[in-house]
């Protein structure tokens, strides 16, 4: 079965106590709980040793909804810290532990993570247009503050609510949900979201 596996680690880590990463791993766990109700296909996530997770998504094209969706949150909660992502799409096969799967999409992506310098947060094994998508979604998103990523936590689930509901939410205007994710470069985001889930509507 053909997946998209993002393999991640935190930024600086070292200068992090084990309560915090620890905490870190807790809320990624719980973002993840989130995109596996995205859909009823297979999906896996995994906390790996020391700083690192991993996570494998049935449904490949959701991946950059994904990875954007676990920054937003890890920047709503914990705006001090980042996470890189490295995704690869391909052939796998999941184990209960998903830190026994195996397959070319899970090797790709632990293997990118290893040669990401530490500038760069996102990145895809294919290269081509997709790592050049990640590149410049990579700059837009580490400018996000904590505001915006409170918004966008909500505006990037695949069926996101009336922004109307996501200000009721957050407890501010309906104007100034619109000014958070307009700061945040979300309607760009929009059109690279659909551009890389319906291809074939973008031709």
């Amino acid at each position: 079965m053909k997946y998209t596996v993002l393999t991640g680690d935190l930024v600086a880590s070292s200068r992090l106590t084990k309560t915090q990463v620890d905490q870190v791993m807790t809320d990624l766990g719980g973002a993840a709980d989130e995109v596996q109700r995205w859909s009823d296909l297979p999906f896996g996530f995994a906390r790996q040793s020391g700083d690192g997770w991993q996570m494998a998504l049935g449904q490949p094209q959701l991946g950059l909804r994904a990875a954007l969706f676990l920054i937003s949150q890890l920047r709503a909660k914990h705006p001090e810290i980042e996470t890189r992502i490295a995704l690869a799409e391909g052939e796998g096969t999941l184990a209960p532990d998903l830190n026994s799967a195996s397959g070319p999409a899970f090797t790709a992506s632990g293997r990118l993570l290893g040669k990401m310098t530490k500038n760069i947060r996102l990145d895809h094994a294919a290269g081509g247009a997709k790592a050049a998508t990640l590149a410049l979604t990579d700059q837009v998103t580490q400018s996000w503050t904590q505001a915006q990523a409170q918004a966008l936590s909500y505006a990037l689930h695949p069926t996101a609510p009336p922004r109307s509901e996501i200000a009721a939410t957050l407890g501010i205007s309906r104007e100034a949900v619109n000014q958070r994710l307009w700061g945040a470069g979300f309607p760009a985001l929009e059109r690279a979201l659909s551009a890389w889930e319906h291809p074939e509507g973008n031709q």
